[in-house]
């Protein structure tokens, strides 16, 4: 077996390990759609006659020389013509540049039948729509000068209803393209659409699972290690021991971290600083330290799974030890199954952004979540409280107040990945829509799998050492109240479009809220606010023993 100090200092890998990769849980996608950003707020956009269309983005199919190529993605503006959600090629326009190219006076040159393809500047969008028109133009493509995607609004006063013809902005690089592509006397070709999104994609129901069932597969793997480790614990009383132990003697024993009141307002407070950090100072190579982070972590919790799965099947390598240089004491099994688990942490760091890279992303992320809430646990429902009341405030805080300080989501900001070249942060769980035509991934970030599943993990744990039933328990109903706040957050998620929501702001009322109120309900609340899981029915035993034993003591 390993030595105390080989385990110590394996214990303070993983606190250091745990701690760092909690401290980005808050900085996580809270829509996962795959939008590019729209810049410019809709309550600075006025609404007049002929200049309330909704904004929505624009598919823009292209053709040079009667070949398609690359489809860029664009928003309407307000005014104009809607844009057709359907893409039929026969109703595909010829592009033409006009002069003046930014088309703030009437084009030298004869529009009709074609798109205008303008550079932004100079004048209102709005005189840009009208001069278009008056030159026979049949719809208008404006080129940003930065690469966000601009919405085109109407002047303060007037009406708009002239404006017949539907308008569309392009980032700098793609509206480049197409100016290059007309400089090469290429004849291109466009079509602009909007399809729409569908009510529910399939990764949503795949990925409402995969957080369901890591959940339950944690809780059970900590309830069951937490018997495992009791059992061992009173067979050695039994066969001669000291069973006078006291409770933080065998929490020392036991291979877990408990999580008090004072670590619970901590970790708000760091994760707070640290998402700022993030914040102020995100960039490419932040980015990289953040993933090599992860597959740091990944690789850990890779490995404790593998090992404790395989050790049901291969006890003997298990439990076989050697001392290994810098690592201290290792088992065969560790030894066996560590360069697999580093292959494929290093794999996935390398090819992360590979089309089905994210397969080995959830693979870590699991692992890593199950072995985090293996290792970490909240002792009573206080803790709890505290942890999850403080998780509450801090989602919100940073999702809906922030902009009012910062003019921007800080916690969107930072999940988007702005400021690394939109490369978002990797401690998330995500699976591709399948069936939407803007792609895009549906997603869940750690924080909002492992702050209730430590939760969850405390109830099985507790209804266990109490010899509750399933229905008279408190797991079965937080695992339902857990998975009913996951779904209300998707539905929040397709009622509010293009607005980041915070998961946790459904999911602590629902899993938090449940065991409170049952705990009032049954007048066992004091028990589970103080006492916890220590409530174990072998209390009795252990005094018995203590008195027969030691009644000295």
């Amino acid at each position: 077996m390993e030595s105390k100090e080989d385990w110590r200092l394996g214990r303070f890998v993983w606190i250091v390990t745990v701690v760092l990769l909690l401290l980005l849980l808050a900085a996580r996608p809270c829509d996962g759609r795959g939008n590019r950003d729209i810049m410019h707020d809709d309550a600075d956009t006025p609404k007049q006659p002929g200049c309330e269309n909704s904004f929505v983005l624009v598919k823009v199919r292209t053709w040079m020389d009667g070949v398609e190529t690359t489809e860029l993605v664009g928003v309407s503006a307000r005014f104009g013509e809607s844009i057709s959600n359907r893409a039929q090629e026969i109703n595909a326009l010829p592009l033409a540049v006009p002069s003046p190219a930014t088309l703030c006076n009437m084009s030298s040159l004869l529009l009709t039948g074609r798109a205008a393809l303008v550079r932004r500047g100079d004048c209102t969008f709005t005189k840009k729509a009208r001069m278009a028109q008056a030159a026979g133009a049949k719809a208008l493509i404006v080129i940003n000068d930065k690469e966000e995607l601009y919405k085109m609004v109407c002047d303060d006063n007037g009406t708009f209803l002239d404006i017949q013809i539907p308008s569309v902005m392009l980032p700098q690089s793609a509206g480049d393209t197409l100016e290059a592509g007309l400089l090469r006397d290429e004849s291109v070709k466009i079509l602009m659409y909007s399809p729409k999104r569908p009510v529910v994609d399939i990764s949503e129901i795949f990925l409402w699972l995969m957080a369901v069932g890591t959940v339950l597969g944690a809780s059970f793997w900590s309830a069951w290690t937490a018997k495992e480790a009791a059992q061992e614990h009173y067979r050695s009383m039994k066969d001669g021991g000291d069973s006078y132990v006291s409770d933080s003697e065998h929490d020392t024993i036991k291979d877990v971290v408990d999580i008090n009141v004072v670590s619970a307002c901590l970790f708000m407070v760091l994760a707070s600083v640290f998402l700022l950090i993030l914040y102020y100072f995100m960039s490419h190579w932040f980015l990289l330290l953040l993933v090599i982070l992860f597959c740091v972590g990944g690789f850990e919790g890779l490995q404790t799974c593998m090992v404790s799965l395989l050790s049901r099947w291969f006890p003997k390598a298990a439990g076989t030890y050697f001392s290994v240089p810098l690592l201290g004491s290792m088992s065969i099994l560790s030894l066996t199954v560590a360069p697999f688990a580093f292959l494929f942490a290093s794999l996935w760091g390398v090819y992360r952004n590979l089309s089905f890279a994210w397969i080995g992303q959830d693979a870590l992320g699991i692992s890593l979540i199950l072995s985090v809430l293996q290792i970490v646990r909240i002792p009573n429902i206080k803790v709890s409280a505290v942890l999850l009341g403080a998780a509450f405030i801090y989602d919100i805080f940073w999702v809906f107040v922030s902009p009012l300080i910062f003019d921007e989501s800080v916690m969107i900001v930072v999940a988007r990945g702005d400021k690394s070249n939109g490369e978002g942060i990797p401690m998330l769980l995500k699976v591709p829509r399948l069936y939407d035509p803007w792609g895009g991934y549906s997603i869940i970030g750690f924080g909002d799998i492992l702050l209730p599943g430590l939760l969850v993990s405390f109830c099985l744990r507790y209804d266990w050492v109490s010899k509750k039933s399933l229905f008279n328990g408190y797991f079965l109903w937080t695992s339902v109240g857990y998975g009913l706040g996951l779904f209300w957050t998707y539905v929040a998620l397709n009622l509010m479009v293009g607005n980041g929501q915070p998961a946790l702001l459904y999911i602590v009322p629902c899993t938090l809220g449940t065991v409170l109120f049952l705990g009032w309900w049954r007048g066992e609340l004091r028990s589970l606010w103080t006492k916890g899981e220590q409530v174990s029915q072998l209390e009795n035993y252990v005094n018995s023993s203590r008195i027969h034993n030691h009644p000295h003591k």
